[in-house]
């Protein structure tokens, strides 16, 4: 999931903008749905889906504070990943894309 990530940012300018817009974002999400799933393996999909959006959206909230401390983490690689940047909207709306899609597919495709 990290690698078709970072590989959506690596080929940006072949995508269309709108696409582009979201890729990375919702994979992101879908990333850490699938980890909520993978390590709380008891809960169901709509727990296992709260609580990933609900880290999703923490995570770009955390983008409104700006110190010292936690910019020098979000100038790396890493913490720049992980952290972000800069609150957008649209990341909010990336996020819940991936995480839907996630719960989505589990239900459906997983446990018909």
């Amino acid at each position: 999931m990290i690698s078709f990530g970072l590989l959506s940012r690596k080929i940006a300018y072949q995508l269309p903008e709108f696409i582009n817009l979201y890729l990375g974002d919702s994979l992101w999400a879908l990333m850490i749905f699938l980890m909520t799933g993978f390590i709380l393996n008891k809960v169901s999909t709509f727990q296992a889906m709260i609580i990933a959006i609900s880290f999703c959206y923490l995570i770009e909230l955390s983008q409104l504070y700006h110190a010292d401390w936690i910019d020098n983490i979000r100038s790396t690689t890493l913490g720049g990943l992980v952290l972000g940047y800069g609150f957008l909207w649209s990341d909010i709306l990336a996020y819940s894309i991936g995480v839907g899609f996630g719960a989505i597919f589990e239900k459906l495709v997983l446990k018909p």
